[in-house]
């Protein structure tokens, strides 16, 4: 048996209005080479500006990160020679990157797993290439998008651990609102790094790296398969190569270049961009912006008598989480939020294929039909279909309750009042119910629905008409 080793290489493109180091607009295109400008193109003469926004984001994702930040924004030039890469360099971060030694916990199933950021960096994207058969384009326009690098530390040990802290990472972007983060517009992809060791070594064994994953679920295959080509490889008694992997669309991985020893980029301080101090209060008051994350509120709903499957659910979506939050803060009775947050809200969204933000029932909305139900004012049926009224019709879902007088009647004296008319206008029933025929209280539940216009609370009424029934007959 092998020890499974993974260290991931992480890139988000941040969302700025524009790129990193010029003008252009940060917009995605699928039109070829439309948000370009000369500093994108690396023209004669070209100098960057530093693009405060996506400095500002990139702190604010080190912090979110539990990263230490340094006291000030530098920037370095990484010099190697490629299609991509017009300017032949690219400017990104080695000597004070925006994050240092932090660390996210989350779960793996029910499993709690923490795994170590090693740095964070900001730098320029490439452009992107399409290889045809015997020539290659160039599309500038992703070229100088600011984009993030996270690099972890080799701490992670299976294909499930590793597409469990992606799925953490990019709902960090999201509920910090850095990025999109969409893997089907290039926005997060990710290098990943991984050995095999026998259990019983120190040492890490050959390093195989596999390049520009973008689907989760490819992370796991290609993890998967290489798990399974190193160990065919070591059980042969033959040497793991240390090389560049690419996956292909049958879900094997394939050699793309044999790499002995790595590459020396030539980094020096970029002479075009002098140091910007970063203050105490500046780091403080981005601080103040990073609302709860996930993990943070998932704890939060186990504490407060959640099941986990419940508090993932809840918790894996800001939108979700803040309208159930804000619900929570409406209702006498929090106990039964959940239930109608997680079954009518989300499948209703589900079903008419909305974000939560655009559903119509807002949380004041909810709040007060929930609080109908909870004092027995409302039944369950009527309030679901007057949320799935008030969601067709787009009208408040308490105009309703008032429109059709739906609110229940629990006033035991007004009821009892309904029962004894009910009971002295059908003798037939109540001899039948001194005969032994207890089901026909069921038939004295229907005439008091009809009486009361459906308003009678059916618990209520149900005890009455029995308490009645046996006073009858006990006399």
């Amino acid at each position: 048996m092998y020890k499974v080793v993974i260290g991931l290489e992480v890139h988000c493109e941040l969302k700025t209005k524009s790129k990193n180091f010029s003008g252009s607009p940060n917009i995605y295109s699928t039109t070829p080479n439309v948000n370009v400008l000369p500093v994108d193109l690396g023209l004669p003469g070209i100098l960057p500006v530093v693009n405060k926004e996506a400095c500002h984001k990139a702190i604010k994702t080190a912090l979110a990160l539990n990263c230490s930040v340094p006291d000030e924004i530098m920037f370095d030039r990484k010099n190697y020679y490629y299609p991509d890469l017009p300017k032949g360099y690219q400017i990104t971060q080695m000597t004070k990157p925006f994050g240092k030694n932090g660390y996210i916990k989350f779960f793996v199933g029910e499993t709690e797993k923490i795994v170590y950021i090693h740095q964070l960096h900001l730098e320029e994207d490439t452009a992107s290439l399409e290889h045809c058969s015997n020539f290659s384009l160039i599309d500038y326009n992703r070229s100088g998008i600011p984009l993030m690098e996270i690099v972890t530390e080799p701490c992670i040990y299976s294909a499930d651990e590793a597409v469990a802290f992606l799925e953490a990472l990019r709902n960090i972007f999201l509920f910090t609102e850095v990025s999109e983060a969409r893997s089907d517009k290039g926005q997060m992809r990710c290098d990943v790094n991984i050995s095999l060791m026998k259990e019983t070594d120190n040492k890490l064994g050959t390093k195989v790296e596999m390049k520009n994953i973008n689907a989760f679920n490819n992370v796991k295959v290609a993890i998967e398969y290489e798990i399974k080509r190193q160990t065919e490889i070591l059980d042969s008694g033959k040497k793991v190569i240390q090389e560049t992997r690419r996956i292909g669309e049958d879900g094997k991985t394939y050699s793309m270049r044999e790499k002995v020893d790595a590459v020396d980029y030539k980094y020096f301080v970029e002479p075009n961009i002098p140091p910007i101090k970063i203050t105490d209060d500046q780091i403080n008051k981005i601080k103040k912006e990073i609302p709860k994350l996930q993990y943070e509120r998932h704890i939060k709903y186990m504490e407060n008598g959640l099941s986990f499957y419940d508090a993932t659910i809840l918790s894996k979506d800001k939108d979700v989480s803040d309208y159930y939050d804000e619900v929570l803060n409406e209702v006498e009775d929090k106990k039964s939020v959940t239930n109608w947050v997680i079954t009518i809200i989300l499948g209703s969204c589900n079903k008419l294929e909305i974000n939560i933000k655009d559903l119509f029932v807002k949380p004041k909305m909810l709040a007060p039909i929930i609080n109908l139900v909870n004092k027995n004012e409302l039944s369950q049926m009527q309030a679901k279909k007057i949320l799935y009224k008030s969601m067709d019709i787009k009208k408040d879902p308490i105009e309703i309750v008032k429109e059709m007088n739906l609110k229940q009647i629990t006033d035991e004296n007004l009821l009892l009042k309904y029962v004894k008319e009910v009971i002295s206008e059908n003798e037939k029933q109540v001899q039948e119910y001194y005969d032994g025929k207890e089901y026909v209280v069921n038939y004295f539940i229907g005439k008091m629905m009809i009486k009361t216009n459906k308003q009678a609370n059916p618990n209520i009424t149900l005890s009455l008409i029995k308490k009645e029934l046996e006073r009858m007959k006990n006399e």
